[in-house]
């Protein structure tokens, strides 16, 4: 999350919203990398997890798929993850980007187990 310049926005229970700059961000064509958007909603959807993980676990992620609709070449994008469904041992998060004007460019969904922490 350092490493591409993300930050937490908002964390409630309801909703987690990071935001990344495109600068530093990008593929060879100056577009915001897909990769770098994954990252983006891996990162998101592991904060919010952390607010609906049964005690004594923690949360690991097991699925991540993600579609682009819109390129980004320049500015701040903004990441919002919410539960979308759980069980005790798992959740569904969908995860809703927009550009810093407002437009939305990618969905994407990450599951989660939640698991016992292994003992070292």
């Amino acid at each position: 999350m350092e490493r591409m310049n993300m930050r937490v926005v908002e964390n409630t229970k309801e909703v987690t919203v990071m935001e990344m700059p495109v600068a530093g961000n990008t593929q060879p064509l100056g577009l915001l990398h897909g990769g770098a958007s994954a990252a983006l909603a891996e990162a998101v959807a592991s904060v919010a997890a952390v607010n609906h993980v049964p005690p004594g676990c923690v949360s690991v992620g097991t699925e991540l798929s993600i579609s682009h609709i819109a390129s980004v070449k320049e500015g701040m994008v903004r990441a919002s993850a919410r539960l979308v469904g759980a069980t005790r041992s798992q959740g569904v998060f969908l995860i809703s980007f927009e550009d810093d004007r407002g437009r939305h460019f990618a969905t994407a969904r990450m599951t989660a187990r939640f698991v016992a922490p292994r003992k070292p």
